[in-house]
């Protein structure tokens, strides 16, 4: 299981890299008994167990071999704190959101034997991680896949998904899912207005 945060919950991981944003995404709770944060504070061996594979998925998957990580205590509030400007950034999308500097996370450029420029992560622990998901989030900006990396519409879901549909018109991580249970609740707020129009204007005589 190269991405914990994201199988957990069932879904696709995203192509490459963009798979380690995505993780880091869904490591967050969601709205079920069974689900717990995997950054949280006071559970480092559960955050380093989400983070061995995860780093080591992004390492095979981009090419660089066998990547290891070591997290701290101090490094899981950072890393939240990530997880959430990111979330917020993907969540808001056209609309934009409150820009946001990371002057803590370094990335080196390199330049390959063949012309290829390469973004290369650096630093420990949750600066080594900011700087990795901030690089494939720029490399996914210029693929042009960035776009379909969001968060299911469903508030109580807001799992981290990549839309693959053809014209990029998916707003829920399950359309059976979350989707459903979206329509199903705006049929039944429709019908409590209907409900409740035919109740007032029976009380004032004017018939619907």
């Amino acid at each position: 299981m190269n991405w914990p945060a994201t199988e957990r919950l069932g879904l696709t991981p995203a192509p490459g890299g963009l798979a380690l944003v995505q993780d880091l995404l869904n490591t967050a709770p969601a709205d079920r008994p069974d689900s717990v944060d995997l950054l949280a504070d006071g559970a480092l061996d559960r955050a380093q167990g989400w983070a061995d594979p995860a780093v080591r998925g992004w390492g095979a998957g981009t090419g660089r071999g066998d990547v290891r990580l070591t997290l701290s205590a101090d490094d899981l509030p950072k890393l939240r704190c990530l997880r959430d400007q990111v979330r917020r950034a993907l969540a808001a999308g056209d609309c934009g959101g409150e820009a946001v500097r990371f002057t803590s996370a370094p990335v080196v450029v390199g330049l390959a034997g063949d012309g290829t420029l390469t973004l290369e992560p650096e630093g420990a622990g949750a600066r080594w991680l900011a700087s990795a998901v901030l690089a494939e989030g720029l490399l996914a900006q210029a693929s042009g896949t960035w776009r379909r990396l969001k968060i299911c519409r469903n508030t109580a879901c807001s799992a981290a998904f990549y839309d693959r549909s053809r014209n990029n018109s998916g707003v829920w991580h399950s359309v059976r899912g979350c989707g459903n249970a979206a329509h199903l609740r705006a049929c039944r707020e429709r019908r409590r207005g209907h409900a409740g129009a035919e109740s007032g204007a029976e009380e004032s005589g004017v018939t619907v």
